[in-house]
């Protein structure tokens, strides 16, 4: 027996033996733990399986001892990950600073900063937003007008982000600020942390017509932003930026597998099809099929990634292809079960038939998060085609 296979078959015994029973079950939102300085369980075994994890520091396999993570190697993270998939475990918290953030201040952060914030990560105590758009700063992004002024030791933070997932519920944002009026826009920009928490900084709800207020505005006002906690070269924050959105991207067309809620076709639309026309079966084996080539496609990458080959390109074509499948998925469903999918009643992400119609009207905003499909297929046709501009 290799060593890789002596490994899979510790985490494999390992994890049979420490991950309860009720964690193995599709997941509803009360299911889904975030990181965060005052973290709410569900349930016993939800924090049981939290706490495991985070003592083996499997948070973050990959990631260094020091900074909380298990200190494997990317193929041993990679068998943990897939052992895990294999027995269904759900992920154990739910953390966008340790998908997004944290492997940027690996690059990027010196070391009082890796110091000072990536253990908190790892360790699932910090909740993290993003603030990169603005109200006319989206696909653009460039054009960003959030200005932080250097008064000696400090920035002095003043605009609006908007469209920021959870803002409201974040103890720190990665963000976006000018630091350069004069510049180039993308030579003027800088990748900064902010305290949610400090005095200046206001969020507000968005409400959505799916009844759904995952999204905030972000309004700062003379917020006084520690220089310390400027990532990399200021004015060169666009470079930092462009490494998260690749772990972004990364994780949005990964997130179902931690079995983040989303809907089985097959067992909504098995109730329709026995009076349904052929064709109606012919359209739901497509997005079956789809949903097959994309989940063997995303294994494909991964290895790619392990083999520290270039995935920027593949990443986005990932991030595309999952949102436009899941909106695709949604409005099948909607169109098999004609009037039935109407009803606006319960809750979200509750796997019943009444949260097809939400989860329908959820399912447009993931082809716009995180990049929009337009944005995407410009990327893909200049990065990885290598079509002329």
């Amino acid at each position: 027996m290799t060593e890789l296979e002596q490994f899979r078959a510790e985490t494999r015994d390992w994890l049979d033996a420490n991950c309860p029973l009720s964690m193995r079950a599709p997941l509803t939102p009360d299911d889904m733990v975030w990181a965060g300085m005052n973290i709410v369980f569900g349930s016993e075994d939800q924090m049981l399986w939290f706490e495991r994890m985070r003592a083996r520091g499997w948070f973050a396999p990959g990631w260094p001892v020091e900074y909380g993570g298990g200190g494997l190697s990317p193929r041993q993270a990679r068998i943990v990950e897939e052992e895990m998939a294999r027995l269904k475990c759900r992920q154990p918290q739910f953390n966008l600073g340790m998908w997004m953030l944290g492997p940027v201040l690996l690059e990027y952060g010196t070391d009082a900063q890796k110091a000072e914030f990536l253990r908190p990560i790892a360790e699932g105590r910090v909740r993290w937003c993003q603030g990169f758009s603005e109200p006319n700063a989206g696909s653009d992004l460039a054009s960003l007008k959030t200005s932080a002024r250097r008064e000696g030791d400090m920035f002095v933070v003043n605009g609006s982000k908007i469209w920021t997932s959870y803002g409201d519920k974040a103890d720190y944002m990665y963000a976006l600020v000018r630091t350069d009026a004069n510049a180039r826009k993308q030579d003027g920009i800088s990748f900064v942390l902010i305290d949610m928490h400090l005095p200046g900084v206001t969020v507000k709800p968005i409400e959505l017509i799916s009844g759904k207020s995952s999204f905030c505005e972000v309004f700062f006002d003379d917020v006084r932003v520690p220089v310390g906690n400027l990532i990399g070269q200021e004015n060169a924050g666009w470079t930092v930026a462009k490494s998260l959105l690749q772990h972004e991207r990364a994780a949005m067309s990964k997130f179902s597998e931690g079995q983040a809620p989303s809907h089985d076709a097959l067992a909504v639309a098995k109730a329709y099809l026995a009076d349904a026309e052929p064709v109606w079966r012919d359209r739901l084996a497509a997005v079956l099929m789809d949903a097959q080539a994309f989940a063997l496609t995303h294994q494909r990458v991964k290895e790619a990634a392990l083999a520290r080959e270039d995935v920027s390109g593949p990443a986005s074509i990932m991030k595309l292809v999952h949102s436009e499948q899941e909106a695709a998925k949604y409005e099948l469903l909607m169109q098999l079960m004609g009037h039935r999918g109407l009803s606006w009643e319960g809750e979200m992400f509750t796997q019943d038939e009444h949260d097809i119609c939400r989860q329908w009207m959820l399912s447009k905003t993931f082809t716009i998060a995180g990049g929009s499909s337009e944005v995407q297929l410009n990327i893909i046709a200049k990065r990885v085609l290598g079509l002329p501009a």
